[in-house]
C-alpha cells in the first residue's frame, strides 16, 4: 500500500528543527518577498540565485557578474542598491545575465535551515503552477 505524502507547515525559520526531515522535499514559501523576488530575478534575465543567511557573507560576492542585495525589516540595508522586493528585479536591464546573491529577514533564513533537505525549493504565486506540477510527479 502507498503512502500518502505528509504535509508540514512551519511557519517560521525559527521553528524548522521541529519540523526537519532531510529526507523531504522543502519548499520554501515567502511569497511577497524572498521567493517572490528569487522567481521574479530568474524570470527577467538573471541567471542563478544564490541565497546567503548573512549580510556578510552577501558582501564576499562584490563585482564580478554579481548583484548583492539585502533587506532586513522590510529596508534595504544601507550600502546594497537592491532588497528584496520582486519589482526591483522586474524589466531591469542592470540586471540581466547576472547573479543574484540575496539575504533577507526570512526568507533566505529558511532556505539556509533547510539547506540539507533530499530537495529545497521555493515558492511564489508566481511560479505555482510550474511547482505543482514538478511536486505532484
Amino acid at each position: 500500500m502507498n503512502q500518502l505524502p505528509v504535509i508540514r507547515i512551519c511557519l517560521t525559520p525559527a521553528l524548522y528543527p521541529i519540523y526537519r526531515d532531510d529526507n523531504s522535499i522543502v519548499v520554501i514559501v515567502d511569497i511577497f518577498r524572498a521567493t517572490s523576488a528569487i522567481c521574479t530575478a530568474l524570470h527577467h534575465g538573471m541567471t542563478s540565485v544564490i541565497p546567503v543567511a548573512a549580510i556578510e557573507e552577501a558582501q564576499k560576492y562584490p563585482g564580478n557578474g554579481y548583484i548583492v542585495a539585502a533587506e532586513r525589516g522590510g529596508e534595504v540595508v544601507e550600502g546594497f542598491a537592491y532588497g528584496n522586493s520582486p519589482l526591483s528585479y522586474r524589466n531591469n536591464p542592470e540586471i540581466i545575465g547576472k547573479k543574484l546573491v540575496l539575504t533577507t529577514t526570512n526568507g533566505t533564513q529558511a532556505i539556509a535551515a533547510a539547506g540539507n533537505a533530499a530537495a529545497l525549493c521555493v515558492g511564489a504565486f508566481s511560479n505555482i503552477t510550474p511547482l505543482s506540477s514538478w511536486l505532484i510527479s
